[in-house]
């Protein structure tokens, strides 16, 4: 099943002129609950390189786990991948310098998957966000 959060957003039309940067991107404002150490990657040409993805991942952080999701609708001749990292900024990260990078020919889209993570890890990830606020507040 294709989750709406996993399609690829078009890029906002209706941003004021003075508010455009250089590059056209789609707006989405992200919650900590949908932000995720899980990773899809999709669009990744099915020509076996996923050792070169997984280094490509490495470049943002340590990769906890890896695999190729078989069972995800993906184009013709196109492979999907399910990246963990140890970290959320390092997911963070991973999503924004990769998403729409091209990669041996094809397009990548990155996406977070909150949906594969353990009752454990999305209690973690909350923690680790309140001790962030906490510290945030009363350093100001």
């Amino acid at each position: 099943e294709v989750y709406k959060h996993h399609e690829q957003r078009r890029v906002c039309i209706s941003r004021p002129k003075y508010r455009e940067g250089r590059k056209a991107k789609a707006v989405k404002v992200y919650t900590i609950n949908l932000e995720s150490r899980y990773v899809m990657i999709q669009g990744v040409p099915a020509i076996g390189v996923m050792s070169e993805l997984i280094q490509l991942c490495a470049l943002y952080g340590a990769v906890e786990e890896y695999r190729p999701l078989d069972e995800y609708p993906a184009e013709e001749f196109t492979e999907v991948y399910l990246v963990k990292f140890q970290k959320l900024t390092s997911a963070r990260a991973a999503k924004r310098h990769m998403d729409e990078k091209s990669f041996y020919g094809g397009v990548l889209h990155v996406c977070y998957v909150p949906e594969y993570e353990t009752v454990e890890d999305a209690r973690l990830k909350l923690q680790d966000r309140r001790r962030y606020v906490i510290r945030a507040v009363q350093n100001k």
